[in-house]
């Protein structure tokens, strides 16, 4: 038995980011500057970006997970994603949520990230 809720067939577990919002690109190149630190690659491409979410008043709101949930930077990464973010031009708030559901595995990489990695 099992505690979780029931997931929808086809209903994806977090909503899609917001794509079509002018800052997107500008933010997913500052979530591309940040790298794990025991990975040697970004975060955005190793997958650990989730979603992000740009209201229509420039509010960022980053959903994202880490390799485990036991790694040593857990507590700081959030706030080095922010960092990247904040000094945007237009960008007036940025939150970084922190997910370990659904959990990350090595197939959201990029095929950028695996190329990188030796995994293709």
């Amino acid at each position: 038995m099992t505690d979780a809720a029931p997931q929808l067939e086809g209903t994806p577990l977090i909503p899609p980011s917001s794509t079509d919002h002018p800052l997107y690109t500008q933010v997913v190149e500052a979530c591309r500057s940040v790298y794990d630190p025991e990975i040697p690659v970004n975060i955005y491409d190793l997958g650990l970006i989730y979603t992000i979410d740009i209201s229509a008043e420039n509010a960022v709101n980053v959903t994202m997970t880490l390799t485990a949930p036991g790694c040593p930077v857990a507590g700081e990464m959030p706030g080095w994603v922010a960092e990247a973010i904040e000094p945007l031009a237009g960008v007036k708030q940025v939150d970084v949520d922190m997910v370990f559901d659904p959990p990350w595995g090595m197939d959201m990489m990029s095929d950028e990230a695996r190329l990188e990695l030796g995994f293709m």
